[in-house]
């Protein structure tokens, strides 16, 4: 209900009403995209490919909409701009230029930004090649080389356009960008999961009990969620009194509300799109190959055992990226040099290196609880269903991007509203 609220609040802001009708068309956008074919493939062909092994695809189907297993123009969906961020923060640690320009403000984020967009459009040159001539290279109408060429510029071009989308939603909508746009993905699936599981109780192959235990860890992820997004530890701080001209400023205390899941559903994003990478190398291998089938077997989602590797690298890569995002994105240094430099300080800590040692303490402390919430959550229905014969359609990690995403969109949502007021209060 305060989610409605807010929502209604926002509304009959004029400048903030723009903007969430401006996210809205760029998502429907995307749907209509998703229904464009690619030209020159077989349907027919298409249609036995994913019926015959749908489970080696949900990766794909899950930040793509459905529109890899229908191949249309946006069949490669974000993920190679995804991969290319990833590859860029890892850079920015490890190359000392790039971590300089990291530091330049918004310039240097302007540059790292356009470096990104071209490794995005390399990968996806890649991707797009490996889906032609590899995974589907059988529903190809025509195998001359204007013909692939042609469905490889028409795949790029549409990761292209997604990331163009994004980038404008950040600029003149509500929301990241490419996170909603996976959240608008993985929403259009949910009415066919729904008809899904109403077809299987009508023909027996799923009993109310297995339903009402799956609505049962829906709500309790949801709960979760909303929990450990919201949660925060507030550190105190007290501001030394000082005298400026003939005023007295400082005396007051306040607090640093550092968060339990600072990075978010990134780091679920990022491990997602991370183990895309061994299917992906499939593409350019046999389909029956003896590499092609151990990686099946051994890594992906689908196999025995690889289900259970599949799963530990699962949670092992969003424990991994909640602590680099939150690296990223909270810079202890940074805070304890504003502290002191305005006269603040954290009862019984010492300004400088002390206050540093103790926000990287705390951080790293509350961090693990927030990137352990994520991991279980995203593989406890793997668990579930290979331990108790339970299938998940619509599993944790779909939860955990969906439920993170609309509470982020809605804190930004706040947020406009909050220096929307502060301006008017202004003038």
């Amino acid at each position: 209900m305060e989610m409605l609220r807010t929502v209604s609040k926002a509304w009959n802001i004029p400048d903030i009403r723009k903007k969430i009708i401006f996210t809205l068309c760029m998502l429907v956008i995307f749907r209509i995209g998703a229904q464009i074919p690619v030209p020159g493939m077989d349907r027919e062909v298409l249609a036995q490919t994913f019926d015959s092994d749908t489970g080696l695809f949900a990766l794909f189907n899950l930040f793509s909409g459905g529109a890899f297993s229908n191949f249309t123009i946006f069949a490669l969906s974000i993920t190679p701009y995804i991969t290319a961020s990833i590859i860029l923060q890892l850079l920015t640690i490890a190359i000392p230029a790039l971590e300089r320009l990291s530091r330049e403000g918004t310039e240097g984020r302007k540059k790292i930004a356009q470096y990104t967009r071209y490794l995005t459009v390399a990968l996806a040159v890649v991707q797009a090649i490996g889906v032609t001539i590899g995974l589907f290279r059988q529903a190809l109408i025509s195998t001359d080389v204007f013909s692939i060429i042609v469905i490889v510029m028409v795949l790029t071009a549409g990761t292209a356009f997604l990331m163009w989308l994004g980038e404008q939603i950040n600029e003149n909508g509500i929301g990241n960008g490419i996170s909603l746009i996976i959240f608008a993905g993985i929403i259009a699936r949910l009415p066919s999961a729904i008809q899904a599981i109403w077809s299987k109780l009508q023909d027996g192959t799923m009993s109310i009990v297995t339903l009402i235990l799956f609505l049962i860890f829906c709500v309790a992820v949801i709960v979760g969620i909303i929990l450990v997004q919201q949660g925060q530890r507030r550190i105190p701080v007290q501001y030394a009194k000082r005298v400026v001209g003939r005023k007295m400023y400082g005396g007051q205390a306040t607090h640093i509300p550092l968060k339990v899941n600072q990075a978010g559903v990134i780091p679920v994003i990022f491990a997602m799109a991370f183990l895309q990478f061994p299917l992906t190398i499939t593409y350019f291998m046999k389909a029956q190959g003896d590499a092609a089938m151990w990686i099946e077997k051994w890594l992906a989602p689908t196999g025995s055992p690889g289900v259970w590797v599949y799963a530990a690298f699962n949670a092992v890569l969003i424990i991994f990226f909640t602590y680099f995002y939150t690296s990223v994105t909270f810079n202890p240094m940074e805070v304890a040099g504003n502290l002191k430099a305005n006269g603040g300080f954290i009862p019984g800590i010492r300004p400088g290196k002390t206050t540093v040692e103790y926000l990287n303490k705390v951080m790293t402390r509350i961090t693990f609880v927030g990137a352990l919430f994520l991991a279980v959550v995203a593989i406890l229905p793997t668990i579930v269903s290979e331990m108790g014969g339970l299938s998940f359609h619509f599993g944790g990690t779909s939860l955990l991007i969906a439920v993170g995403v609309a509470l982020d969109t809605m804190k930004q949502l706040e947020n406009q509203m909050v220096m929307r007021n502060y301006s008017g209060f202004l003038k």
